[in-house]
C-alpha cells in the first residue's frame, strides 16, 4: 500500500484537476480570457472530434475561443461526472473523461448539447493544466428539436448542415456490442 503522504498527494492532485475542469466552464461562460490562459500547458492541444476546432499552444487556443465567442451568445456549461486515471506514479500526468452538457445561444437559437471531453492533464510548475482536450458531441441541437434528437445519427446541428454525432456509434465498444447482438453498427 502507498504511504499516507502518497495517498494524500493523489487526493490533492485529483481535487486540483477537478477544480481545473470547473474553472474551464466558468472562465469560458464568463469570458474571463486572461484567466483562460492559466488552464493550459504551453504546448496544449484543444480540438473537437469533428475536426472543426484544432489548436495547438495556448495563444492558438485562446484565438480559437475568440472565434467561438464571435458566433455564440450567452452559454452555460455543466460538468456532471469526471473519471480521472493517473499515469505511472500520478505525479506528472493523468487522463480523464468528463461528461456534461451546455446550454448556448448560437445561430439565433437556443441550443443544447451533450458533451464528452477526453482529457490529458499535466502537472506543470504552475500546477495541473490541460495538455490535451478533445470535445465530443452526442448532440448539439436547437431546443425545439431536442425531444427527437436521439432518433438518428446526424445529431450535431451546430453548423449549416447537420453532421453525425461523435459518439456513441463510433466507439469500438459500441460497434462490438451492436455486432454481438446481431445488429448493424
Amino acid at each position: 500500500m502507498s504511504s499516507l503522504e502518497d495517498r494524500i498527494a493523489r487526493l490533492e492532485a485529483e481535487s486540483q484537476i477537478r477544480q481545473l475542469v470547473a474553472r474551464y466552464c466558468f472562465y469560458l461562460d464568463d469570458r474571463l480570457i486572461d484567466e483562460a490562459y492559466t488552464l493550459f500547458a504551453d504546448d496544449a492541444v484543444l480540438r473537437s472530434a469533428d475536426g472543426v476546432m484544432n489548436a495547438t499552444g495556448v495563444e492558438a487556443i485562446i484565438q480559437q475561443f475568440h472565434g467561438r465567442f464571435d458566433v455564440l451568445g450567452p452559454g452555460h456549461h455543466f460538468m456532471h461526472d469526471i473519471q480521472i486515471d493517473f499515469v505511472g506514479d500520478g505525479k506528472e500526468e493523468a487522463t480523464g473523461r468528463v461528461i456534461g452538457h451546455a446550454e448556448l445561444w448560437r445561430n439565433g437559437k437556443m441550443m443544447v448539447t451533450a458533451i464528452r471531453y477526453d482529457d490529458v492533464y499535466r502537472n506543470t510548475d504552475k500546477g495541473w493544466r490541460f495538455a490535451r482536450r478533445t470535445i465530443n458531441f452526442l448532440y448539439y441541437v436547437p431546443v425545439s428539436e431536442y425531444p427527437d434528437i436521439l432518433s438518428g445519427p446526424n445529431r450535431n446541428h451546430a453548423y449549416a448542415e447537420p453532421k453525425p454525432a461523435d459518439f456513441p456509434e463510433r466507439l469500438p465498444s459500441w460497434i462490438a456490442y451492436e455486432k454481438s447482438r446481431g445488429r448493424e453498427a
